[in-house]
């Protein structure tokens, strides 16, 4: 539960920072007493839709080394380490993609992989998952991840969130204008208290639906970075035993922005599910059986 409501109160934060902004510059009266410009409204929410999202994206290696204190391996200081590296560039060859940063860092069992860019990712692993797994499941660790950056997961969870962003930010002003000017019946020339408040609960409301949008797709991300370790090492037994293995550990926690970038996380039941980023691992072990 924690983790979701840092995970919503981050999103909101963003949103109501950058309207904040772009009404301090002047970039936000789209809507008047006359009614709403549909078309600065559409700009409008594009930028404050976009622009938390794009910068998250770009800031996200520098900003997962530091909140983990992930060491990439620049010179491989043992034969644990050189293994990583080279096993990584065999995956990453195999993707087709360009050679990870790989790092580690200290924690309890989790990976996680992120970058704006395929070809200047980073892979990271801890120490815990070092220890808890053997070699092949620890390579079917590192293929889930580069599949995640093979299939381009960052950057399109990116482009999810900042539409719905986007569609938030509209709605919400939509339905504040109507409470305004049709149910309150506000004849000033601006928008008065009625819409201010309309629009802050909406977008609370409905950035609760965006975020379970985005948690959605996240799940679905995470059977196919399954799939996509199981391409990469020929057979889908390694990752169905690095799975197993991960639902017999506590998972590692991750900050609460890269939450959805593990190879595992704590899901809730009941409606806390909706907002999982990762699906129950049963289910995961399950989807690398039915294939062929």
């Amino acid at each position: 539960m924690k983790r979701i409501v840092l995970f919503l109160a981050t999103n909101l934060a963003v949103v109501l920072v950058v309207t904040l902004v772009l009404n301090l510059l002047g970039v936000g009266r789209a809507v008047t007493g006359q009614g709403i410009d549909v078309g600065a409204l559409a700009v409008f929410s594009l930028v404050v839709g976009f622009t938390g999202s794009f910068i998250s994206l770009l800031l996200s290696k520098p900003m997962a080394k530091w909140s983990t204190g992930a060491r990439v391996i620049e010179q491989p200081a043992n034969s644990t380490e050189q293994w990583l590296v080279s096993t990584v560039r065999k995956l990453s060859e195999r993707a087709g993609i360009g050679m990870p940063e790989v790092a580690v860092y200290d924690g309890e069992p989790n990976a996680f992989a992120t970058g704006a860019f395929k070809n200047s990712a980073l892979v990271a692993v801890s120490t815990g998952l070092l220890a808890n797994m053997n070699q092949d499941e620890v390579e079917a660790v590192l293929g889930h991840e580069v599949a995640h950056i093979a299939n381009g997961d960052m950057i399109t969870l990116t482009l999810i969130q900042g539409v719905v962003n986007t569609f938030v930010v509209f709605l919400a002003r939509v339905v504040g204008f109507f409470v305004d000017k049709v149910l309150l019946r506000n004849e000033g020339r601006g928008p008065g208290i009625g819409y201010m408040i309309t629009v802050f609960i909406c977008e609370i409301l409905f950035g609760i639906v965006a975020s379970i949008i985005v948690a959605w797709f996240s799940r679905k991300r995470e059977f196919r970075a399954d799939a996509g370790a199981a391409k990469l090492m020929g057979t889908p037994v390694p990752m169905q035993h690095a799975l197993a293995r991960l639902g017999g550990l506590a998972p590692g926690a991750l900050p609460s922005s890269m939450a959805a970038s593990g190879i595992s996380g704590s899901g809730g039941g009941g409606w806390g599910a909706l907002f999982s980023t990762h699906p129950p691992m049963e289910q995961r072990i399950a989807a690398l059986q039915s294939l062929r």
